[in-house]
C-alpha cells in the first residue's frame, strides 16, 4: 500500500509581502498570494489530484488559500478540518516588525538565531504591545489552546510540539484509511511534518525555506516512511526563486 498527501504552504500574505513578522496575527494573502494559490489549485488539477479531506489552521491566509484550490480543482464542499495546531509559528515580540529593519537595529546574526535557530525562542509577546489583545482575545480560539497552553512566543522545537499530535492522532488514522488528504498550512507547521516525516536533523531542517504557494507530494509506505520526499508540482527554477525569497526576508537592507 502506498500513501499520497499533498501538502502546501499558504500563498504569500499581506504581511509577506511587507516581509513583516506574522505569525499568530491574521494577514490576508496579497493579490500576488491570491494568484498562487490560483497556480497552486491548477497545477493539482493538471495532475489529477483529487481529495477526501483538507486540514487548515485557524488562520485566514491558510483557509483563503485552501479555498482558492478547491475552487480550482472542482471540489469547493470538500470537507475541511480547522485547528490552531496547524498555525504558524508564534512569533512573540517580533510580531508586526519589519524583518529587515529589525535586522539593521539588532543585526542579521541575531534576526538569524530567531527565525532559525531551532530552540531559541523570540522574546514574549508583551501584553503592552498593539497585537497582544488582537491575538489573545480572538473569538477563533475559544475552544482551544487554553490558557496554559496559549503561547507567548514558540520556536520551531516548541511549535513542532504542538503541531505533530494533530498529525498522529488526527491525519495519520484518516491516512491509513485511504483518505486522500490536502494539508494548507503555514511554513513552519509544516516544516514540522517535513522534519517527522524525513527524519531531518534540527540543522537540516531550520535551512529549509518552504516556497509560498507551491503543492509538495509525499508517497509513503505502509509505515508511513518515505518512499518519495517532498516533490513540488512546479518547474525547478520557479521553486528555487521562491525558496532564495523567502531566505532573503532576514537580511538588511
Amino acid at each position: 500500500m502506498v500513501y499520497k498527501i499533498v501538502m502546501v504552504r499558504h500563498g504569500e500574505s499581506a504581511w509577506n509581502q511587507e516581509n513583516r513578522f506574522c505569525g499568530w496575527f491574521d494577514a490576508d494573502l496579497s493579490e500576488k498570494g491570491i494568484q498562487e494559490a490560483h497556480a497552486a489549485g491548477k497545477a493539482l488539477k493538471q495532475n489529477g489530484y483529487k481529495f477526501d479531506v483538507a486540514h487548515t489552521s485557524v488562520l485566514t491566509r491558510a483557509q483563503h488559500t485552501l479555498k482558492v484550490i478547491l475552487e480550482e480543482i472542482g471540489q469547493p464542499d470538500l470537507p475541511v478540518e480547522k485547528t490552531w495546531r496547524l498555525n504558524e509559528r508564534h512569533y512573540g515580540g517580533l510580531t508586526g516588525l519589519n524583518k529587515a529593519e529589525t535586522a539593521r537595529i539588532h543585526g542579521e546574526k541575531q534576526v538569524q538565531i530567531w527565525r532559525r535557530s531551532f530552540d531559541i525562542p523570540p522574546p514574549p509577546l508583551e501584553e503592552s504591545s498593539e497585537f497582544y489583545k488582537i491575538i489573545n482575545d480572538d473569538p477563533r480560539y475559544k475552544d482551544g489552546p487554553s490558557k496554559e497552553e496559549f503561547p507567548k512566543f514558540e520556536s520551531l522545537k516548541l511549535t513542532i510540539e504542538r503541531t505533530l499530535p494533530y498529525w498522529n492522532e488526527v491525519i495519520v488514522p484518516q491516512l491509513k484509511n485511504g483518505k486522500q488528504i490536502l494539508i494548507a498550512a503555514h511554513g513552519n507547521s509544516l516544516r514540522g511534518v517535513v522534519k517527522h516525516l524525513d527524519q531531518m536533523s534540527e540543522e537540516a531542517i531550520m535551512g529549509l525555506n518552504l516556497p509560498t504557494g507551491i503543492p509538495f507530494v509525499y508517497e509513503l509506505d505502509e509505515e508511513l516512511k518515505p518512499i518519495k520526499s517532498m516533490q513540488f508540482l512546479g518547474d525547478e527554477e520557479t521553486v528555487r526563486k521562491a525558496m532564495e525569497a523567502v531566505a532573503n526576508q532576514g537580511k538588511a537592507k
